[in-house]
């Protein structure tokens, strides 16, 4: 990988003022991490009370089992424990038991109790007891349809173990094999599903993130000539890192120039290198916050000598990839699948001459979350699992694609731009809750 000698370090102190695009948000002001605790833990609350029972009752399971051991936890796992908590120490099992009131009792079988929000069913050392414990548990309680998180389409609902599973197996009453159904449905909707405290905090992560690459497509941080596209990826993750947002992957910078393989037909248009005056670029950050995660692509340009502004067909491009994001968005209606809307999306983005890709997912405790999957890059045709979902109200979704336009100052080069911005659906309208990028980010 190519470093050029002053290095990062320097960058991080360069005293040139930050010339943000004009609709790029401020740096929102985010909770310290021991204010954090609580509000984690708040709405914790607010999901098992309120969410958990309306979803056993709407995927019709009467208990949901989510067992895991230490370092090799259910996906789902730290989605339902409260904070601060790191491992399943050393073998957690959780019960979800849904009374005939429809409430749902909490209860957790394991060596060291979690406390508020779950009743401790079984505390102790001994392994075999433990699962003795459980089994005498389900065994009281007898469930009809019991939930366990096996699935062949959705990862994160394929948390349970073979071996788990197999100890599951030996102690449970007999007559109840026959009762355990996936409880993927439930996963999905659990995860998938955002309340109103959440949004305000998903909303400050999202603005956050648009936020910082406003600061890595800047003077602040290139210097054309000098800066390379990785010494901007690591700004951005030592960036998001100092507010606490931990990156689920490591961000991606890259630059477009004239004279590139790009045409109406590519598929990715980009490369690494030193970042030149004349250059496009582009970048892919994600960071999590309150257990939250975002997914932003934003693009920037690098003034020519000379040139006080972004060149026409560069903003053209760009307005060109608002538009598609409007039809996209047009065509979120609740009750449709992935596939219908994104087959509805090709039809609108056909008729209106653009050339555009998209590739949609939710957002939410997983960068790529579990729910209606609308395309994927290399899939435009559907058809791939999570195409089928159904769309649902409190939601969010990274609104991910790209356009493609032609460049007449680049001869026969195209230009891709690039867009991903965090959406919110309420059941009627996707709206961008931190806004979304309609200027170029602009290095002088």
């Amino acid at each position: 990988m190519h470093r050029h000698p002053w290095g990062l370090a320097l960058l991080l102190f360069l005293p040139a003022p930050v010339l943000a695009a004009p609709d790029s948000p401020p740096m929102p002001t985010l909770l310290a991490p021991e204010a954090r605790i609580a509000v984690e833990n708040q709405i914790l609350e607010e999901r098992l009370g309120s969410l958990l029972p309306r979803l056993m009752a709407e995927t019709d399971l009467d208990m949901w089992l989510v067992l895991s051991r230490e370092y090799a936890e259910d996906p789902v796992y730290f989605t339902l424990v409260p904070q601060p908590s790191f491992a399943a120490r050393r073998t957690t099992l959780l019960a979800f038991h849904r009374r005939a009131d429809g409430t749902v009792e909490r209860l957790a079988v394991n060596r060291y109790p979690l406390g508020g929000p779950y009743e401790s069913a079984w505390a102790g050392g001994d392994l075999d007891e433990q699962w003795q414990a459980l089994g005498q548990l389900i065994a009281d309680r007898d469930p009809g349809r019991i939930g366990i998180n096996v699935s062949r389409d959705w990862a994160i609902a394929d948390g349970l173990s073979h071996a788990l599973h197999q100890r599951l197996l030996a102690v449970l009453p007999d007559g109840h094999e026959s009762r355990l159904v996936s409880a993927q449905d439930l996963v999905v909707r659990w995860t998938e599903t955002r309340l109103a405290s959440e949004r305000t905090h998903h909303a400050a992560a999202m603005a956050a993130a648009r936020a910082i690459i406003a600061e890595a497509f800047s003077n602040q941080v290139i210097e054309p000539g000098k800066t390379h596209t990785d010494d901007v990826a690591w700004y951005i993750r030592k960036r998001l890192e100092s507010l606490g947002m931990p990156v689920w992957f490591h961000p991606d910078v890259n630059r477009q120039r004239a004279g590139d393989d790009c045409t109406r037909d590519s598929v990715f248009c980009g490369s690494t290198g030193i970042i030149e005056r004349g250059d496009v670029l582009h970048t892919d950050i994600g960071g999590c916050y309150l257990k939250l995660c975002t997914d932003t692509q934003e693009m920037g340009y690098v003034l020519r000598e000379g040139e006080t502004e972004v060149p026409r067909s560069l903003r053209k491009a760009l307005a060109a990839g608002n538009r598609w994001q409007d039809l996209l968005a047009a065509n979120f209606v609740a009750g449709r699948s992935g596939d219908h809307i994104l087959h509805a999306t090709h039809a609108a983005v056909e008729k209106e001459g653009l050339a555009a890709s998209t590739y949609t997912h939710p957002l939410g405790f997983f960068g790529h979350a579990a729910g209606p999957t609308i395309g994927m890059w290399d899939a435009q045709q559907g058809g791939t699992p999570g195409s089928e979902w159904a769309l649902h109200p409190s939601t969010a979704y990274a609104i991910e694609g790209n356009v493609r336009s032609p460049v007449p100052e680049w001869d026969d080069t195209w230009v891709q731009v690039k867009l991903e911005q965090g959406g919110y659906f309420d059941g009627e309208t996707l709206e961008f809750p931190a806004g979304r990028q309609t200027r170029w980010h602009v290095v002088r």
